[in-house]
């Protein structure tokens, strides 16, 4: 285990500080190293994790005088400490673990040169897939071309009930490391789109029902067609066009084991071409019939 000289980091000479030293300390070289001000700075990043790191130790007063008994027993011997592990080849800090009781995140692993292993970067992409095919889930190949070029396929595993915009992660394939780094990630977007049957609303799905006038007038019994089943829904008379009617659970998976509402919206559709028996009846409505929306 190697030690850390915490207070070298926040760049103070000694451990006789205090804690707004420390604060003002911290401040300052995290708005030199923040990674926002420092973008693609890898140094600049590691820079900024020990910062946090030694200031999340020496701000509490605890953590704080338990490291300082291991700094006046270690800071007069470190050189030679760090030299010796170094020849080893390669050295895992878990100094942070013993205050916080969990392995660091981001553990550095340093070779006998002393380089800094580097993780690469990540790739984004963003796919398109159906309403369907996200409330079932599927397995997809995708192709893209790499850092040199060349075109790789990518098999990836969408899970059913998939949020829109969220991503797909595929460990390792983004861009290579350097320094015995790991490789980055591939992101994939998942954008869900939506069908000439259905429409994305959160977790419900939204969907047309067409009827003649006369059913709406005097109310019917249909069947819907549903994402995964049919199912029967009762329109009350009097319904109007934009108008919706809601079948609860029916819907999309909202990733808790339950679903949302099919919501259908009805279209009133007129016959653009009537018989002349049809033509008749029209007719005939008209002229018995009360009914002026326009006077509503």
């Amino acid at each position: 285990m190697i030690f850390k000289d915490y207070y070298r980091i926040l760049e103070l000479k000694t451990n006789k500080v205090s804690l707004n030293e420390i604060k003002v300390a911290y401040r300052e070289l995290a708005k030199k190293y923040h990674p926002d001000v420092n973008i693609g700075n890898q140094i600049a990043e590691e820079r900024f994790k020990d910062i946090n790191e030694a200031y999340r130790v020496l701000s509490d007063s605890t953590s704080k005088r338990k490291y300082d008994r291991m700094w006046n027993n270690q800071i007069g011997r470190k050189k030679n400490f760090e030299e010796s592990k170094r020849s080893e080849g390669s050295l895992v800090s878990d100094f942070f673990t013993m205050f916080f009781g969990k392995d660091k995140e981001d553990v550095q692993i340093i070779d006998k040169r002393n380089k800094t292993p580097i993780k690469g970067a990540n790739i984004e992409t963003e796919i398109n897939i159906t309403i369907e095919e996200a409330f079932f889930g599927l397995e997809k190949k995708i192709a893209l071309r790499t850092m040199n070029g060349k075109m790789k396929t990518f098999s990836i595993k969408v899970p059913a009930g998939i949020r829109n915009g969220e991503k797909v992660r595929l460990i390792g394939q983004g861009k290579e490391g350097k320094n015995g780094g790991k490789s980055g990630d591939l992101l994939i977007r998942i954008q869900i789109e939506n069908s000439n049957k259905f429409r994305l609303d959160g977790y419900d799905l939204i969907t047309d029902l067409y009827l003649t006038p006369w059913e709406a007038a005097l109310g019917t019994r249909v069947t819907i067609k549903g994402i995964d089943e049919n199912v029967s829904l009762f329109v009350p008379p009097g319904i109007q066009s934009g108008e919706r009617v809601k079948i609860v659970k029916k819907g999309y998976k909202d990733g808790k084991g339950s679903r949302g509402d099919l919501v259908t919206e009805i279209k009133i559709m007129v016959p653009k071409k009537l018989t002349e028996k049809e033509k008749e009846l029209f007719e005939k409505l008209g002229e018995i019939s009360t009914f002026m929306p326009r006077h509503n």
